[in-house]
Parts: structure tokens; sequence; C-alpha cells
């Protein structure tokens, strides 16, 4: 399907203009920004309620799964920027060029599903975030969220380059929140140094494993891989295969900057949780609301709670951006369906909606923070379908041409993508 409305694609790609020569940190720096985007994506508010509940549950014991998730991530990330650079195609694109048709079409369908979960997720937390700071009721919140459509008109017309700034300037104040509660919290660091490493325990509770798929679903998001292998292309990259191994190697610096600042965040929202949660009794704390309400008391300290509610907000507000490139990247590499992004936005925002308001409406404001869990096991169980796939292409030699990957770093994807298969396959036989 086609339509003869503006391309995204056309609009965004070989946008920023790379000097080709010149000083090596300012050809660096024009490529940092598309990680940024991709980190948004691994600190959504999904995260939050998987890592509050696993923090307050388990205390910092599942904190290497933060780990093992955000170094699986940096290997997909880096596979995802050299599919974009290398092949000039981003993830939805390969998969209509070199899948049979009726694979194409149940790999879209699973991508839309997971961004349908993200989105579910950021409409929830984002309407948590304005009922803790200005006390809007939540059903009405999930329904303002819509205005966050306004926001996307903005920024298509501000340019890329201003979409990377606004979201490294609100990934800023959410690290600056976390670390100021943190501070406040002085956390039992040798404990956090102990949940560095695996315990045995994961593989046999049913509920730490479901809790630890939550988080990598959180982290290792399959959304992402379509975005990071579009914006990579914003960048006016040279024909020669000298200047894409160059871009390659500065977008794989960019995307692993980012994703450790992401993992720095994920591990304090855990670090977090068991300190102040798990430390004091409570366990069962997975709401966000919940936390806001328990975060201020327990520290002694009102600011926290402030501070909890802005990180939450500005989550939200770079989730939109993201999420809505991310939808349109799939929309128009699988189907060539060409949307302005704000009407995409409202399209999915409205089908986000709808349950979120049905679950507050009839079951309550508590049975969001399940549905928030969910959403992120949900990222889990479609994550091999955005994977494999990637996997597979970067290594063939009739897609990537010279830029194929390392034969190491394949077979290192390959056996992260058995982990989250095998991982996925016991999820599904314990809740059966």
């Amino acid at each position: 399907m086609a339509s003869t409305a503006p391309s995204m694609r056309d609009d965004l790609r070989r946008s920023v203009i790379v000097p080709d020569g010149g000083r090596l940190f300012r050809r660096i720096f024009v490529f940092l920004g598309p990680g940024y985007l991709v980190a948004t994506g691994y600190m959504d508010p999904g995260n939050w309620a998987t890592a509050l509940a696993g923090g307050s549950k388990f205390g910092a014991a599942l904190l290497f799964v933060a780990v093992l998730s955000s170094l699986m991530a940096i290997v997909l990330q880096s596979l995802s920027a050299r599919l974009g650079v290398g092949a000039g195609l981003d993830l939805a694109q390969a998969c209509r060029a070199h899948a049979p048709f009726p694979v194409a079409v149940g790999l879209w369908l699973l991508a839309e599903a997971g961004i349908f979960a993200t989105d579910l997720a950021e409409v929830i937390g984002t309407a948590i975030g304005l009922q803790l700071l200005f006390g809007l009721p939540l059903a009405l919140g999930i329904v303002a969220t819509t205005l966050d459509t306004f926001l996307v008109l903005a920024f298509e017309r501000l340019g890329f380059r201003k979409i990377e700034l606004f979201v490294v300037a609100m990934l800023g104040l959410i690290g600056f929140c976390f670390a100021a509660q943190l501070v406040m919290a002085r956390p039992d660091w040798a404990a956090v140094a102990r949940g560095l490493a695996p315990t045995p325990r994961f593989l046999t509770d049913p509920e730490m494993l479901y809790l630890g798929l939550g988080i990598l679903g959180a982290t290792v998001m399959p959304h992402n891989l379509f975005l990071h292998s579009f914006v990579v292309q914003t960048r006016a990259v040279g024909v020669s295969t000298r200047q894409k191994r160059e871009a390659i190697r500065f977008a794989v610096i960019d995307s692993t900057l980012a994703l450790f600042f992401a993992l720095l965040v994920n591990g304090a929202i855990l670090v977090l949780a068991a300190a102040v949660f798990h430390a004091h009794g409570r366990t069962e704390v997975a709401e966000l609301g919940e936390a806001h309400r328990l975060i201020a008391p327990l520290l002694g300290e009102p600011v926290a709670a402030t501070l909890f509610a802005v990180a939450l907000i500005a989550c939200g507000l770079n989730s939109t951006v993201t999420a809505t490139l991310a939808g349109q990247i799939v929309m128009e590499g699988f189907i060539r369906l060409r949307l302005a992004p704000a009407t995409r936005r409202l399209i999915t925002r409205v089908i986000a909606i709808a349950p979120a308001v049905a679950v507050t409406l009839y079951a309550g404001e508590s049975a969001t923070a399940r549905l928030l869990v969910l959403s992120q096991v949900v990222l889990s169980v479609t994550l091999p379908f955005a994977v494999v796939p990637l996997v597979m292409f970067t290594a063939q030699r009739e897609v990537m041409g010279e830029l194929t990957a390392p034969r190491r770093t394949t077979a290192l994807a390959s056996m992260i993508a058995a982990v989250v298969i095998a991982l996925n396959v016991k999820l599904l036989w314990d809740a059966m």
C-alpha cells in the first residue's frame, strides 16, 4: 500500500550534514544524538513499574538482569546502526525487501503490537505523573495524554537535531532526579554489589523470572531496533566504504554511551526501590502512585516525591517523540503507508487509551500497575521477532555488501537471541 503523502524518510534522511575530514572530535560530535533517542525507550514508564516491583520484592537481586539486558542492548543496537548505515535500510524496509510476504506481514503485526504495548505504558505512566504532580484524576489524565500530539507537530517543524536536543535535555532531567533521590536513600552498596552477580533462584522462582523478563522487555525494546536503524540515516554519510565504516563506528560509540547512561538510570530505579521499599519491609510495591506516596515518608524528604513525579512526566514526554518516530518507521517500511506523525500518534494513542481507561474505571487505579508490567512482558515476547531478522540481515552479504557484521558479533547476537527465546518459552510455560 502506498500514498502520495510526504514521506518522513524523505524529510529526515541525510538531513544532518557530516563534515568530511577535520578534527576527529567534531566528526564524532555530529553523530551524537540518535543513541539518546534509542536510550529513551530503555527507561520509559513501563520500565519503572517492573524495576519498582523487582526492587521492592527481591531487593537488588535482579540488578544483574538490568546489567545483562543493557549489554545485550548494546550489541543489538550496534547491529541496528550497522544495518541503517551499511545497507541504507531500516529494519522494517529490510524485512519487506528480503523476507517472504507472509513472514513480513507477521513481523509487521508483531512490531505494531510492540509499539502499542510501548504506547500503553507511556499513557499510564504520563497520566500517573500528571496525577501525582497536579492531582488530575487518572482516567482524565489518560485522556489528556492525547494532547501530546501537538508536541509531535511542533517538533516536526523544528528539525531532527532539535528533537535530539529535547530528548537529551529530558534525559538529563531524569538523571538528575534519580541521582538526588539516591543520595537521599543512602542504599546498601554491599547489597548492590551482590546484586550484580546472577542468582540460581532466577530460574527456579516463577515470580522472579516473570519480573526479570519484565525488566528485559523494558530494557531491550523491539521498536528501538526499527527506530535506530532509521535515525542513523539522518546523517549525510559519504558513499565510500571507508566513510560508511567510520559512520558505523561513530554510531556505535553514540549508542553505547547513551545505553550506559540508560543503565545508570535503570539501575538507580531498582536500587532506589530496594533501599526505600524492600529494606523497610514494603515488598509488594509495583504501583507508581503507591511508590510516590511512600517515598517521601520513608526518606523523610518531601522533595523526593516531587522529583519522582517530574522524572515520570519527563519519561512520558520523551517516549511521545520516539514512539511516534518508531511507529511511522514501521508503518512506512512494512506497508508503505504514509501518515503525518500527528495522525499516526493520534491513532495509536486512541488505541492505547481504550484499555487503560477501561481498566481504570472497571478495576480501579491499582489495576494499572499490573497492566504496566504486562505491557513489558508483551514487549519481551515480541522481541525475538525483531532480533532474529536483524541478526540474519546484518550477516548476509547480499544485504550488507562489504559491511556485513563480523562473525564474532553475529555469533554473540545469535546467543542473545537464543537466550531471549528460551526465557520467553519458559515464561509462557510457567504462565500456562
